[in-house]
């Protein structure tokens, strides 16, 4: 469930101001969404921060861009050196135990940036107008990662897509990724979405056709393990949020910030 930044404000301003929630290691660690005993932040005050964080300018279209020079831009780019060293030498091991290694890319605030969504809609989710802002297919690119994307598939890692985008947002999400550069598998056997109507059997345990009880870890961890059953080692595993990295079934984990929402 897509909660808004009214409920996550306490775990957003931590997000702010310290990077050590964008690191890599235990999904859950540095979270909180229970309720305080004490005053939460200021959410007038977290939403300027938020924006200093980003960068956030408008531009000449109308579209709210995070800036190339921002906090949050600096924050991507660490992790994603430390990915690519992790990459090359992980894949380098797997070949030698004889698996094939495969990283897995979550979607939204990972590869495609909503953050003009979220700002036009003061930071609240509405399922139409999140479906009509998909349709679009026309987000940026959050910096850097379509082209690590390129990179590990230029090191001989699979590709794989593992997305709470909905079956038929597919070609929407298709789209959008070629025009920023992550045009690398994106066909239905590397790109996982969420298809209630006709769950995987993989899912059985939480997902029918009649009815789609899985949570987000259930659903995104089970998509991994899958994966992994096809013969692969997933050493990289990369989200904006700790639900797409919970669960196990990747060698390491890549927490990309993302103080606007907090998906459990």
């Amino acid at each position: 469930m897509r909660k808004s930044l009214r409920v996550a404000a306490v775990g957003a301003a931590c997000a702010v101001a310290g990077a050590a929630l964008y690191g890599t290691g235990v999904a859950t660690a540095g979270q909180s969404t229970a309720n305080s005993t004490h005053e939460p932040y200021n959410i007038g005050v977290l939403v300027k921060d938020i924006d200093t964080y980003y960068g956030t300018t408008l531009d000449s279209n109308g579209v709210y861009q995070a800036s190339a020079t921002s906090r949050y831009a600096e924050d991507l780019a660490r992790l994603e050196t430390d990915a690519r060293r992790h990459i090359d030498k992980a894949a380098h091991q797997a070949r030698h135990r004889g698996e094939k290694p495969a990283v897995v890319f979550d979607i939204d605030d990972t590869l495609l940036l909503s953050l003009d969504y979220e700002k036009k809609t003061n930071y609240t989710y509405n399922s139409a107008t999140w479906a009509s802002y998909v349709a679009q297919a026309d987000r940026p690119a959050v910096f850097g990662t379509p082209e690590l994307v390129a990179y590990a598939k230029s090191k001989g890692v699979e590709v794989f897509y593992n997305s709470g985008l909905k079956e038929s947002q597919r070609a929407d999400a298709v789209a959008n990724l070629k025009k920023v550069g992550a045009d690398v598998n994106l066909d239905s056997a590397h790109m996982f979405l969420k298809d209630a109507a006709n769950p995987p059997a993989y899912l059985s345990s939480c997902a029918t056709a009649a009815a789609w009880n899985c949570t987000t870890v259930q659903y995104k961890a089970g998509t991994r393990k899958h994966i992994e059953s096809l013969g692969y080692d997933i050493v990289a595993n990369f989200g904006d949020q700790y639900s797409d990295l919970d669960g196990g079934y990747a060698d390491k984990t890549y927490k990309l910030p993302n103080p606007t929402y907090f998906v459990s």
